[in-house]
């Protein structure tokens, strides 16, 4: 059985590869090559193979070029050293390994091995090898051992550095998560309080001076901002969670329709009050697979939100539309309002600190909303995009798995199973 080489552009599992990536395998400094030519060069060997255990393909240099090949079963290389860091001729168990190298296709009349280590463990092997019948120079397999030695060195602490920048990088990502609440709860969660207690006073202590279009025009004020404040605090725990990998995700097949419908008789109360049309075109029997309670508080948000921007002179309208298509079901949230300018589409789905613009009717948020239903989105394996100009309104495009064959509506909630994400 001899190997079969393929060009490193025909391996298309790479990325199970990852320590091999970690030493820029596809990279202008190529520490795989550099290391099998480098010990190559120092033993007089015309061949070299490296081999990490876990990953998918070895990596087989000859003639100063590298090449993948695939592994077709699962060898136990590391079985051959018995607590040795390199295999000679010298070592007791090596006419076995080189007959076991032999029939897995590494043909030879010399060979070196050398045990990579991390941690003290075996995670790969490297081999020198030829068909030359001298023996390799003792002296040079000790240097060879030694440069082993030293290439796992560093790739133990190349390792370690790449584990240390992911754990610094999701610290980060923690730390501003932290920031982005605190801020938004000082600033409008608690804002909204000053207006709540100063009119609560109001009534408590001069409601005898106040006549009835007052104590009405205070009650619709203390309605509004009760009404707000506890959307936002909603906003700002579903966020939290999502953010803290502490939401549940329970993807089943619905159609479409049930999460609109729940969204229509929410926010109709307040299109007629803004003197809006809302439209809601989704054909009965399309289907989803998805978590609907994510999808429904996805596409509240976006209809709240285009209800927020969209004109109060009557001509104003809110439209959801939805079709099958090749990736998958295409949702639409059009409106007509104030639309968007090109940078604020580049950062809509970017979490903003502070508070975000006022909508037409004065309304009040915290640049969280989309923000939210962009999470939600990725966790359910979706797309989101945004199209608009400004003064002529908006059009959010929302991508969902269709429902899996087989299974009818709710059903899946019975077996699928809750998955928590972390």
């Amino acid at each position: 059985m001899s190997l079969q080489l393929l060009e490193l552009d025909q391996a298309d599992q790479l990325s199970a590869c990852r320590l091999s990536l970690l030493l820029g395998l596809k990279s202008e400094h190529n520490l795989i090559q550099q290391f099998l030519e480098f010990g190559k060069n120092l033993i007089g060997a015309q061949k070299a193979i490296l081999c990490f255990h876990e990953e998918t393909y070895f990596w087989h240099h000859a003639d100063h070029k590298i090449h993948a090949v695939l592994k077709l079963q699962k060898r136990n290389n590391a079985q051959f050293f018995k607590d040795k860091v390199f295999i000679d001729q010298k070592h007791p168990h090596y006419m076995d390994f080189s007959a076991y190298m032999n029939e897995g296709g590494v043909e030879h009349h010399r060979i070196i091995a050398l045990n990579i280590l991390k941690n003290d463990e075996s995670i790969g092997i490297a081999l020198f090898f030829d068909n030359e019948q001298q023996a390799f120079d003792p002296l040079k397999i000790s240097l060879l051992a030694e440069h082993g030695m030293n290439f796992s060195r560093y790739l133990e602490l190349k390792y370690n550095h790449e584990i240390l920048n992911e754990l610094y990088e999701q610290q980060c990502a923690l730390n501003f998560s932290k920031t982005k609440f605190f801020s938004i709860i000082s600033h409008d969660l608690r804002a909204p309080f000053h207006g709540l207690l100063g009119f609560s006073e109001v009534l408590a202590k001069e409601r005898h001076t106040l006549d009835e279009s007052s104590v009405q025009n205070i009650a619709d004020y203390l309605y509004d901002t009760s009404q707000s404040t506890y959307n936002l605090l909603e906003s700002l725990l579903e966020w939290a969670m999502a953010e803290g990998g502490r939401f549940v995700y329970h993807p089943i097949n619905f159609n479409l329709k049930q999460a609109t419908s729940i969204v229509i008789k929410v926010l109709n109360t307040l299109a007629i009050k803004k003197n809006i049309a809302l439209i809601d075109e989704v054909p009965e029997n399309l289907k989803v697979y998805a978590d609907i309670n994510m999808i429904t508080s996805v596409i509240q948000n976006l209809v709240s939100n285009a209800l927020k921007f969209t004109r109060l002179d009557g001509h104003g309208f809110v439209a959801l539309r939805a079709k099958l298509a090749e990736d998958g079901v295409e949702i639409y949230i059009e409106d007509n309002g104030l639309g968007m300018t090109e940078l604020q589409m580049s950062t809509v789905f970017h979490p903003r600190i502070t508070a975000s613009l006022r909508g037409t009717d004065g309304e009040k948020g915290a640049g969280l909303g989309l923000t939210l239903c962009k999470r939600f989105i990725d966790l359910n394996l979706g797309k989101i995009s945004v199209s608009s100009k400004e003064g002529e309104g908006t059009i959010f495009k929302v991508v969902l798995p269709c429902a899996t064959d087989g299974t009818e509506v709710l059903i899946a909630q019975k077996d699928s199973g809750d998955v928590t994400l972390a």
